[in-house]
């Protein structure tokens, strides 16, 4: 019997769709299911759909929920962690305080003002599971998925002895994109993709065998093709095709986020009209949308008739587990330790890489030279990572302040001055999250 933990249980949508891909597996089906939030309401919901997904199949699984993440660790195989430190409010300051300075992010998670602070909220709690892990599973992996990925990992990889992967949806999430751009079935492409996380490259695209990039190219020549000129923000990907275009290679996030690790679209307010960006107002508008909605939708699902059905996500999460668990060999694109694996990129950094998983776990493959000019714009937001890193293990503000100042986006738009004040504005109002910093 396999326990896997699930730290940030009360994320409905993640936590189901992780928890019925789950159970879908008949090996799985009679393991325990441990979860874990520090809002009992949320956590008591995700149960509640878990008890009803287990009852309406009959399943022989062991549940358990708690708020106590100690007790939970006891014992574990694996630990999948989703969590948000500070919650909405926090990050309506990584985006607010930064947009009041000029600093127009639209995610504000990975690198750039907002992603630094999610980094110091998130790096202590993140080392402290593992710390917990060391004394009551020291053999289980942790599966990341929370951001910053790749400061998160190269905290753990640096400061903790626990075996970790991060997970991201961007590689598998792209090769569809890719695959509807030119206008073929999924099941028909091959890729090889390799960088960091949020800005790894498709160094290999392939439709049946064959290259292509042609196809593409040819495609992208028609703006309509990834933007519509009634297309709303959120259905476009002009960034991506820019840098494509400039770049030679396509990029593995969204052109939203991938925005924001770059000094060339956001640094004007008549750039975001133009490349179709969506503001600070307007992601955390749809945040709270979003939330509202899928509370109201999780709470239907519970209290419904309605079956569960056991379907299967493209999350990589389950498939490392089957893979370990089963010996049945699998491809995955994970977030891991750069020891030698590209190299033209910073050894020690984190890098996401394909990797094959078996019974003896997870093995990164060797990547070489990426393309100097991806591997340019990869070293500007590593630069980032690093000192993001260092700053919040250190708990040192003048670290972070660095942080920001090598960000492509906010350099291109504050002087250093600017971004002291900014800085400086982000702490305070930020306090109750960031204890103890010098």
């Amino acid at each position: 019997m396999v326990k896997i933990v699930i730290i940030g249980a009360g994320s409905h949508v993640f936590s189901t769709n992780l928890i019925t891909d789950f159970l879908s597996y008949p090996e799985f089906q009679d393991s325990t299911l441990s979860l874990v939030d520090i809002d009992k309401e949320a956590l008591e919901m995700t149960t509640a759909f878990t008890r009803k997904l287990i009852r309406q199949h009959g399943l022989e699984a062991r549940l358990e929920a708690t708020t106590d993440r100690k007790a939970a660790l006891e014992g574990a195989d694996y630990v999948v962690v989703s969590i948000r430190v500070g919650g909405l409010e926090a990050n309506e300051f990584d985006l607010q305080i930064p947009a009041k300075y000029g600093v127009m992010q639209g995610i504000g998670d990975t690198i750039g003002p907002g992603g630094i602070f999610y980094g110091l909220r998130h790096i202590p709690v993140l080392l402290d599971i593992c710390h917990d892990m060391e004394d009551l599973c020291p053999e289980a992996w942790l599966i990341n998925y929370t951001n910053p990925m790749a400061m998160l990992c190269w905290a753990m990889n640096d400061y903790a002895h626990i075996r970790n992967v991060g997970l991201c949806h961007s590689v598998q999430g792209t090769a569809a994109e890719l695959a509807r751009y030119i206008g073929v079935p999924f099941d028909e492409v091959s890729y090889w993709v390799a960088g960091i996380n949020h800005m790894a490259w498709f160094l290999e695209f392939k439709w049946r065998d064959e290259d292509a990039y042609p196809l593409l190219r040819e495609k992208f020549k028609d703006p309509n093709v990834y933007s519509r000129p009634d297309a709303h923000w959120a259905g476009a990907d002009i960034v991506r095709a820019e840098i494509f275009k400039a770049f030679g290679y396509f990029n593995t996030e969204s052109s939203q986020h991938m925005s924001e690790y770059v000094p060339y679209f956001r640094k004007r307010p008549e750039l975001l009209e133009r490349f179709k960006l969506a503001s600070a107002a307007d992601r955390i508008e749809r945040a709270e949308q979003s939330r509202r909605k899928r509370d109201e939708e999780m709470r239907r699902l519970v209290e419904s008739d309605e079956v569960i059905p056991l379907r299967r996500s493209r999350e990589y999460c389950l498939s490392i587990i089957y893979s370990i668990e089963t010996g049945m060999p699998t491809r995955i694109n994970g977030n891991v330790e750069n020891n030698g694996l590209i190299t033209n990129l910073p050894e020690g950094c984190c890098v996401e890489v394909p990797c094959l998983v078996d019974k003896n776990g997870i093995h990164p493959c060797y990547g070489g030279r990426l393309p100097p000019q991806c591997a340019a714009l990869n070293r500007t937001n590593i630069n980032v990572q690093e000192l993001g890193v260092l700053a919040a293990v250190e708990k040192d503000k003048t670290l972070a302040f660095q942080a920001v100042l090598m960000d492509p986006l906010t350099s291109a738009v504050l002087t250093i001055d600017e971004t002291r004040s900014m800085v400086d504005e982000m702490f305070e109002a930020e306090a109750k999250y960031l204890k103890g910093y010098n």
